[in-house]
């Protein structure tokens, strides 16, 4: 017990360090920011949700004494929470029942463990990048017109700094981005986290500490009514309002989660090719690089949802049946 809680308290404090390191405004500090989860997520695969749990509730009282309650409540929310519960998904399982012997001299099957899926943890993973979105930009204000107004005068403040000749085009410049902000800001939230929990996941099977072996994230499928939330969420889209806004969040959230879905599509149809690694390397180039790009594996990860190209294509690589005689 006192290995867990020295652990716990190291995790959170170097998680609290990279979070308020944000403070001194610079350029390292916005990378060390965003993987702020990484050590209480590395504490909650290898120790136990309990251990990051103990980390974070230690570090969020730290963060709120030295900082106040604000920083408190946002450590809590967006960097002990995350990596408390999806610490926790990682190591969920059940027991499968065990296979019934041929013979009634061979003993019984082990019953074996069905580990919690990755698509399944995807799904939060956006749900958390949606609810840390909508609670930063509450701060902002409890309406849409408050957001929106805040949002580009800070924009503006920014450009004016860097360029006080700004004219009208920097306006029209401007309220673009307060447009694409929210939904930015989701898929920032959705990556960091993602890269967050793979990269802690690594650590952990380096050091042997993780329990679950290390899924095929190619068979990676988001569940079924996902897509109907998507459609729901884009109808709401066109509204107006607050309403609009988190609409325009929670869309962005799925399909970041629909673009790592069309990652592992690309990655089981490029299987026959010989250079495979050629293809996905230059796939993942033009997509870090540009960005843009990743709307076409949000396409794919879409359309393997509804006509399910996975699942064809392993069927065409099966073996036929061999003939009956």
């Amino acid at each position: 017990m006192m290995t867990l809680g020295l652990i716990a308290l190291i995790a959170g404090a170097a998680s609290a360090l990279m979070f308020a390191s944000i403070v001194s405004g610079a350029l390292i500090s916005l990378v060390l920011f965003y993987l702020a989860p990484l050590p209480l997520m590395v504490a909650a695969i290898g120790w136990g949700p309990l251990c990051a749990s103990l980390g974070g509730i230690a570090a969020a009282i730290g963060l709120g004494a030295l900082f106040g309650l604000p920083y408190c409540i946002a450590f809590a929310v967006t960097v002990a929470l995350p990596a408390w519960w999806l610490g926790h998904l990682v190591l969920l399982s059940r027991q499968v029942g065990p296979v019934t012997p041929d013979a009634a001299t061979e003993p019984a099957a082990e019953p074996g463990l069905e580990w919690y899926p990755v698509g399944r943890i995807l799904l939060w993973i956006a749900g958390f990048a949606t609810l840390t979105t909508i609670a930063a930009l509450l701060t902002l204000g409890t309406d849409a017109d408050t957001i929106i107004g805040t949002l580009r005068r800070g924009l503006m403040r920014i450009l004016r700094a860097t360029d006080p000749q700004a004219t009208g085009e920097a306006d029209q410049f401007v309220d673009a981005l307060v447009r694409i902000a929210p939904a930015a800001a989701t898929i920032v939230a959705m990556m960091t986290l993602t890269l967050n929990l793979w990269l802690s996941a690594r650590v952990t099977a380096t050091s042997g500490r993780l329990r679950r072996p290390w899924p095929d994230l190619m068979t990676a499928e988001l569940p079924p009514m996902t897509l109907v939330a998507l459609c729901i969420a884009l109808a709401f889209c066109f509204t107006g309002g607050l309403l609009a806004i988190v609409a325009q969040i929670t869309t962005a959230a799925l399909m970041m989660g629909y673009a790592l879905t069309g990652f592992a599509v690309l990655h089981t149809l490029t299987l026959a090719l010989k250079s495979r690694t050629f293809w996905l390397g230059s796939t993942y180039a033009v997509v870090v690089v540009f960005g843009w790009p990743v709307i076409a594996m949000v396409i794919l990860g879409l359309a393997d949802a509804v006509f399910g190209f996975r699942e064809r294509f392993l069927r065409s690589r099966q073996p036929p049946p061999l003939p009956t005689p």
